[in-house]
């Protein structure tokens, strides 16, 4: 709810800017703080409410970006033509506003269980320990409360020990780098060589309701039992199909084969977007899933950001759109066979490890009598049987 306030007024407010500079401010720090706050929240908590139907229900909400894929082209233009930039952003911003409706129409969550309480108390530490600690400094203490917080909120401890993790981030990193630049310079391709604004909007249009047609069908066939533990490749293919689907810009700029592109583009698109955060509530465990997905979003902003201008560069010195196409071929399709053989070679190195058995089991006089939980300390509490045990055991020594 509070990132929709933030990019509904964040739009609004940019209807009143007299500089580029406060357009920077508005439209862009405001309203993206207010997506941020309000996208990954909402994958979150769509994680917890659904288990089995885990790909069908990501499938289902990520019908709403290919929505607005096909009706924003049509509505930007439209606004822009009868009310001007200001009265457009003004606009968006309402519209943007009913995020915190949706925000509100959550059922919260259930929450968190307390942590147990230790039972015993430990005295005061060692005067050496003491003078140890105070030996650190502040500047040691607060570094070390950082790293810690790093590992706790921002999942470096998975990006570090995760290793199918690490795999992945590194996958959709490299992926984001050339994954959305085809939508953003199709229609500039389009109109320079001589198509029409109209035409051009619609291949656009075209593609979001290709997606919002085949989300749906595709989340129902990746729920099924046989789909388990195949999610990673299902995905892997999709990007891989999706950086190809790009050379077929660079046949020609005509209608008849750019539709031709966002019909695969689209469909592969459609496999994407349904599977991104299934495959990752597979990877890492769901508590640990709001990190994971904070420090995902973030490694793949930062391709996200970088991409789109130096497709611009590319685009000035060759003179050539094409140029833009191939290169984004071949990150998009690198990412994707990178993913399939890194998963390939931790799930042939998985089925290595467990075909050797697990450990040997400790001796009966090893094992522990209590299996200790991190931060939980335990003592024995004595309970009535343990009272008629103890009183029979005497009754017995005492005959």
């Amino acid at each position: 709810m509070l990132g929709g306030v933030l990019s509904g007024l964040g739009m609004a407010a940019s209807s009143f800017t007299q500089s580029i500079e406060q357009l920077y401010v508005t439209a862009g720090v405001i309203t993206g703080l207010g997506f941020c706050f309000s996208f990954q929240p909402a994958v979150t908590i769509l994680g917890h409410y659904f288990v089995r139907r885990r790909a069908f229900a990501n499938a289902m909400s990520s019908t709403g970006t290919a929505l607005g894929l096909c009706t924003l082209p049509f509505l930007g233009n439209y606004l822009h033509t009868e009310l001007g930039w200001r009265g457009s952003f003004l606009v968006l911003g309402a519209v943007l506003l009913n995020c915190c409706v949706c925000g509100a129409l959550m059922r919260p969550l259930q929450p968190p269980k307390h942590q147990c309480q230790p039972l015993m108390n430990h005295g005061p530490p060692p005067p050496e320990e003491e003078k140890v600690t105070k030996e650190e400094g502040w500047m040691r203490r607060i570094w070390n409360y950082f790293v810690a917080a790093l590992r706790k909120h921002m999942a470096f401890d998975q990006l570090c020990h995760n290793s199918r993790y690490c795999v992945y981030a590194i996958g959709i990193t490299w992926m984001m780098l050339g994954f959305v630049v085809p939508l953003i310079y199709l229609v500039p391709y389009a109109t320079a060589n001589d198509m029409e604004q109209g035409p051009a909007a619609l291949l656009i249009s075209i593609m979001g309701m290709v997606n919002i047609v085949v989300r749906p069908p595709f989340g129902i066939l990746f729920s099924m039992p046989w789909f388990k533990g195949r999610h990673i490749y299902v995905f892997a293919s999709a990007v891989l199909v999706n950086g190809l689907s790009n050379t077929i810009c660079c046949i020609g700029p005509s209608f008849s084969v750019l539709l031709v592109f966002v019909v695969f583009y689209g469909l592969s698109m459609s496999v994407v977007g349904s599977l991104m955060f299934t495959v990752l509530m597979e990877i890492v465990e769901m508590k640990r899933f709001p990190s994971a997905l904070g420090l995902l979003a973030v490694m793949e902003s930062i391709t996200l950001l970088i991409g789109p201008p130096l497709a611009g560069v590319l685009i000035d010195r060759t003179g050539e759109y094409y140029h833009v196409f191939f290169a984004c071929s071949a990150v998009v399709a690198s990412s994707g066979v990178f993913l399939i053989v890194a998963f390939s070679w931790l799930d042939k190195r998985d089925r290595k490890l467990s075909k050797q058995g697990p450990p040997s089991p400790l001796p009966e006089a090893a094992r522990p009598a209590v299996d200790l939980a991190p931060d939980c300390q335990y003592r024995s509490v004595p309970t009535e049987g343990d009272k008629d045990k103890a009183s029979c055991e005497g009754d017995t020594s005492s005959v």
